[in-house]
């Protein structure tokens, strides 16, 4: 039996998307169905409280809500929560065959190749290049738009 694919379903090419997901908006929405074109299971890992706060500085939506909002997307075959500590212990029991990231993700594209790689993991890495194109393409700027909001 190949070890590499025990556990797997034949033929089935898993993606994985990653993200905080602080307030959804239509770019995630956007990227999470790029991410799902690039296979044909995808499972998203969203980023815990301890993550978003070490990363973001802000946390609005605390990490269980935000997992149960992406769990209720269509396109979404799995969400499960990330790791507090290492973000490559659920990469590494999935075991994906692509990470998509978003081109808001802040990751160097080269250096997780090689942690992937030390991990024995033969993960593509695809960046998603297309975005959002509405006023609002970000939690943040939702975020700033309704910190100035006058009424």
């Amino acid at each position: 039996m190949d070890m590499e694919n025990e556990g797997k379903e034949p033929n089935v090419k898993k993606v994985v998307a990653t993200g905080v997901f602080s307030i959804l908006h239509p770019g995630h929405i956007l990227f999470l169905r790029e991410a799902k074109k690039l296979g044909d299971e995808l499972t998203v890992i969203v980023a815990t409280d301890k993550t978003v706060k070490n990363r973001k500085n802000f946390g609005i939506i605390p990490g269980e809500q935000r997992l149960e909002i992406i769990k209720s997307l269509k396109v979404v075959d799995t969400a499960i929560m990330g790791d507090d500590d290492n973000m490559f212990v659920p990469i590494a029991r999935i075991r994906p065959d692509i990470i998509a990231l978003g081109e808001d993700q802040h990751f160097d594209e080269n250096e997780l190749q090689m942690e992937l790689k030390k991990r024995g993991l033969k993960t593509r890495i695809v960046r998603i290049k297309k975005t959002w194109e509405g006023e609002l393409n970000s939690s943040k700027k939702i975020i700033e738009k309704i910190m100035t909001y006058k009424g």
